[in-house]
Formats: structure tokens, C-alpha cells, sequence
């Protein structure tokens, strides 16, 4: 996929204010640790998450992606009846129907004449949504997009911990299947993707290439299972997420490989080309083994995990502004957006930074 049209246009995201320490969270664990005899400190010594983030008890995915919306259209210098998309694009959703981007467009007040859906593909759902904006933009149908999405941890962490100290039938190999699932926290990202004939702060999209390996699809499977009440009754559902990330890490890197070559081809690039590579964030051993496979240097790598974990689908758009906020990304320079997902899919974008995102 290449792209002649697509600006960059807008980047804004909202953090939880509760901070939840890897230390923490050893903490609640702590009839599990001493029943397995695990040394404290591993959460963080396995992973390079010192801490993540989460959003009120009770809080919708909807409520704070109104906020990334709203941000991104206050600090955008267009016109919100040139928005002809949204797309809300995290695992996270309101309900099951209707879509969440129907709340999220009525409170922004963007226009009747938008398409308005949601898309889901675990953590590349923000990426997979900015691939359909830039190319409705490139087939004229619309000037301008946004894609947003929340990820909220809280209720799958929380059930994590509950069943991980109440099974006491768990072995350390078992264990191992939630540490995954331990690493996620919060956070909320709208983007806007418009017509570079729209866009005033001159950074594009220029290409973009996928692949999927499939093969992998039971790798790492969240669902919902049933909570017994005192009494044995059924009283709710909660989600629940085995990993097993050992040989989903080995799958995700063999997955990159060839997709990066795809992708150098698609833009046009070599490696040495390449200013910064702003990546999905799992944690450090992910990263490590990703960058020298791909023979790219750590040092033009920018990192957000180790203070928000993984945060899903919005973890690499989060990065990305965190990266413009900090002045790593120059004008002129040429930024490779990697992404890889549960599943597994690998989707790569090929960005020409010129300005600070709003």
C-alpha cells in the first residue's frame, strides 16, 4: 500500500491518573508467590514494567475516548465537518452493540455525513483503522478521518489476581500463561489522518504493509467466563486471558521478518533510511529480540513500556506522541510504525515527520 495523499494530521491521547506499580501488583499477589515460592521483583526483572496505569472502577472505553476526540479536534486546525470517518478501534468497547464510535461521534459532534463503526484486531486495531481513513482519503471517498481507541486493564488484571490466588491448583508453568495479561495497563489515543491538501503540519503517511500468520491464532485468547457467588450462583462474567508468550514472541518475530523486507520494498526504504522505529509495546525482551532480528539500532527506538506496560491497540500511536513531545522525531525524519498483534498479524507504516503532533 502506498500513499501520495495522506497527511498526519493530529495525535492526541488521555492517561489514567492512578498509578499501579509492578511492585504493587506483587503485592496482591502475594498468597500465590508464597504458595510457589516466587521471588519478588520478577514481574518487572521478566518484563521492564515498572508500572501501568488505570482508569476509575466503572469508567466505558466510550468515556474517555469522547476525551481523546475532543482533545484532538480543539488542538486540529480543521474544520470538524471535514471529518468523513471514526473509527473507534480498541479491544475495549461500551457493548457488544451498537458500536462505540456511535457515542463517541454523537458527543464530539461531528458530522451526519461520517462513517461511523468499529473495528477490532487486538493491538493492531488502531493501526488497521488508520490503513482504512488513509485509504479512503487516497480513493477521494473522504478529506479527513480519526481513528480512536481505550484500552482499559483494570477488570482483566483484577480477575487475573482473583483467580491466580484462589486456584491453588496452579503450577509455575500455568502461572506463566497470565504474565501477559499482568503487563497491560490503560490509556486513550484519537488520531487524524486528512487530504495533504488539509493538512498544515506536514507529516505523511506514506506507505504501509501487512502480513498474516495465522498459524499462531491460539497463541494468546482473552474471553469472558462466568463468577460464582457465595452461594455457587452465577453472579457475573469477567474477562480472562491465557498467553502463552514464550512461543507468541518466537511466532510475532518470525512474522516481522518478513514483513519488514515487504515493507522496505512498499516505501521505497533501506534500513539506514530509517530515523526512529516507534514500535508496539510488550516489554523489554519483545523489543530486544525484535530490534536484532530486524538489525535495527535500540538507539533510534522509542520506548513508553516501562512506565505504561502494554497497552494494546493504542500503545504505538501513545509512543508515537510521547516521541513527538520529547522532540525525538525531527523534521524530515522518516519513522517506521512496527506493530505486531495477537492472532498473529504484523502490519507496518512508513511515516515522513515534519512537525510536533497536537
Amino acid at each position: 500500500m502506498k500513499y501520495s495523499n495522506v497527511a498526519l494530521e493530529g495525535l492526541a491521547y488521555a492517561l489514567p491518573e492512578e498509578i499501579v506499580s509492578s511492585t504493587d501488583l506483587e503485592a496482591r499477589l502475594e498468597p500465590l508467590y508464597r504458595r510457589l515460592r516466587l521471588p519478588e521483583g520478577r514481574l518487572e526483572l521478566m518484563t521492564g514494567i515498572r508500572e501501568r496505569r488505570f482508569w476509575p472502577v466503572g469508567a466505558l472505553p466510550g468515556d474517555h475516548s469522547i476525551v481523546s476526540v475532543r482533545k484532538l479536534l480543539e488542538n486540529a486546525q480543521i474544520d470538524p465537518r471535514e471529518v468523513g470517518m471514526l473509527v473507534h478501534a480498541s479491544v475495549c468497547r461500551d457493548y457488544i452493540e451498537p458500536a462505540t464510535a456511535c457515542r463517541v461521534h454523537y458527543e464530539a459532534g461531528l458530522p451526519a455525513e461520517c462513517l461511523v463503526y468499529d473495528v477490532s484486531n487486538a493491538c493492531l486495531g488502531i493501526l488497521n483503522g488508520m490503513i482504512q481513513v488513509a485509504n479512503a482519503i487516497e480513493l477521494g471517498q473522504v478529506r479527513a478521518g480519526i481513528v480512536v481507541g481505550t484500552e482499559d486493564a483494570r477488570p482483566i488484571v483484577e480477575n487475573t489476581i482473583r483467580l491466580l490466588n484462589t486456584d491453588e491448583s496452579l503450577t509455575r508453568d500455568q502461572m506463566k500463561l497470565a504474565v501477559a495479561t499482568l503487563t497491560l495497563g490503560s490509556g486513550s489515543v484519537a488520531v487524524l489522518l486528512t487530504h495533504r491538501e488539509l493538512g498544515r503540519k506536514g507529516s505523511r503517511i506514506l506507505a504501509a504493509h501487512g502480513r498474516a500468520h495465522t498459524t499462531g491464532n491460539a497463541l494468546c485468547r482473552g474471553t469472558y467466563q462466568p463468577v460464582p457467588g457465595a452461594d455457587g450462583s452465577i453472579t457475573s462474567v469477567a474477562p480472562v486471558m491465557q498467553t502463552d508468550s514464550e512461543l507468541l514472541l518466537v511466532e510475532g518475530i518470525a512474522a516481522a521478518g518478513p514483513t519488514f523486507q515487504g515493507f522496505l520494498h512498499e516505501a521505497g526504504w533501506s534500513r539506514a533510511d530509517i530515523a526512529r522505529t516507534i514500535c508496539h509495546q510488550v516489554g523489554s525482551a519483545h523489543r530486544k529480540l525484535m530490534l536484532s532480528t530486524l538489525d535495527l539500532d535500540p538507539a533510534r527506538d522509542f520506548t513508553t513500556y516501562e512506565t505504561l506496560g502494554n497497552t494494546g491497540s493504542v500503545a504505538l500511536p501513545i509512543t508515537l506522541a510521547k516521541a513527538a513531545e520529547a522532540g525525538v522525531l525531527q523534521a524530515g525524519d522518516l519513522a517506521a510504525l512496527m506493530g505486531i498483534g495477537s492472532g498473529v498479524n504484523v502490519l507496518m507504516m512508513a511515516v515522513e515527520w515534519q512537525c510536533r503532533a497536537s
